[in-house]
C-alpha cells in the first residue's frame, strides 16, 4: 500500500499543478485494459478517499471487437474499488480491418474509439475523461511531432473538447512507464493484453526505441525533454498559479 500511496501522491501533484479536478466532478476513466489505465483507475480510486474536492468516479471500456480480450477481471477490480463499470461493445475492428481496409488503421481506430467514448460519457453524465497517458507517452509524443512533423507539439495535461463538451485530463503525467508497470505488477492488476495485430508496429514504437538507445548514454534525457516541455511552455503546459 505504501507504493500506491507514493504513486497516488504523484498523481495528486499533477492534478493540483494543472487544476484537473473540481468539487462535484464526475470523472470517467477510459480503461483499455492495459496496465496504465488500470493503474490510473486504482490511483484515482485511492485519491478519492481523501482529496479535498469530492469527485465521483466511473470506468468505461470501449470493446473494439478484437478476439480473446476478456474484461471480466477489470469488472471484478471495479467492484472491489466500488467504481461503476461500463463496457461498450463496438464493431470497430471489423470496420477498420475488413470493411474499410484502411492504409492507416490506427488513426481511424483511435477516432472511432474517441467517438464511442464521448457517446458513453454523455450517456453516463460524465463531463471529464481521465486518460492513462504517462510521462513517457508525453515525451514520445513530443519527439514524434518534432521528428515526423517538424513542430513542437504534444497533447495537453488538460484539454477541453468543445464539440462534445468533454474535458480530457491526464493525471499520470508525472508517472513513468516503468513505475506504472511495477505498480500494476505489485497490485496484481488484471491487465488485458491487446490482440490488435498492429499493437507493436507503430511509429511510437520506433521513437520509444530511439529514446531507449539515446538514454543509455544520456540517462536523464527524458526528464530534460519533459522539463523543456513545461518551461516553453507549450499550450496548456503552464502550471496553474498556487493561491
Amino acid at each position: 500500500m505504501d507504493s500506491l500511496n507514493s504513486l497516488t501522491g504523484m498523481v495528486r501533484r499533477c492534478v493540483d499543478d494543472y487544476g484537473m479536478i473540481a468539487p462535484g466532478d464526475r470523472i470517467a476513466v477510459g480503461v483499455s485494459g492495459g496496465k496504465d489505465s488500470l493503474v490510473l483507475l486504482s490511483a484515482l480510486a485511492h485519491l478519492r478517499r481523501y482529496y479535498p474536492a469530492p469527485f465521483g468516479l466511473e470506468a468505461i471500456t470501449i470493446d473494439a471487437g478484437f478476439p480473446d480480450m476478456d474484461f471480466s477481471g477489470v469488472a471484478e477490480l471495479c467492484r472491489s474499488l466500488e467504481v461503476p463499470y461500463t463496457v461498450v461493445p463496438t464493431d470497430i475492428r471489423e470496420i477498420v480491418f475488413e470493411a474499410r481496409e484502411e492504409d492507416n488503421p490506427c488513426s481511424l481506430c483511435a477516432k472511432m474509439r474517441r467517438g464511442a467514448l464521448n457517446t458513453a460519457l454523455k450517456a453516463r453524465g460524465c463531463a471529464k475523461l481521465a486518460l492513462g497517458h504517462h510521462f513517457d507517452d508525453a515525451v514520445e509524443t513530443f519527439m514524434m511531432s518534432l521528428l515526423f512533423e517538424g513542430r513542437l507539439n504534444c497533447f495537453s495535461p488538460v484539454s477541453y473538447m468543445d464539440r462534445m463538451g468533454v474535458t480530457l485530463i491526464r493525471p499520470l503525467l508525472y508517472v513513468g512507464e516503468l513505475r506504472s508497470s511495477n505498480m500494476a505488477a505489485a497490485l496484481e492488476l488484471p491487465v488485458v493484453r491487446s490482440t490488435c495485430p498492429l499493437d507493436r508496429t507503430s511509429k511510437r514504437r520506433e521513437v520509444k526505441e530511439l529514446l531507449d538507445t539515446l538514454s543509455a548514454t544520456y540517462p536523464d534525457l527524458r526528464s530534460r525533454i519533459f522539463g523543456a516541455m513545461q518551461r516553453l511552455p507549450m499550450p496548456g503546459w503552464g502550471k496553474k498559479e498556487k493561491p
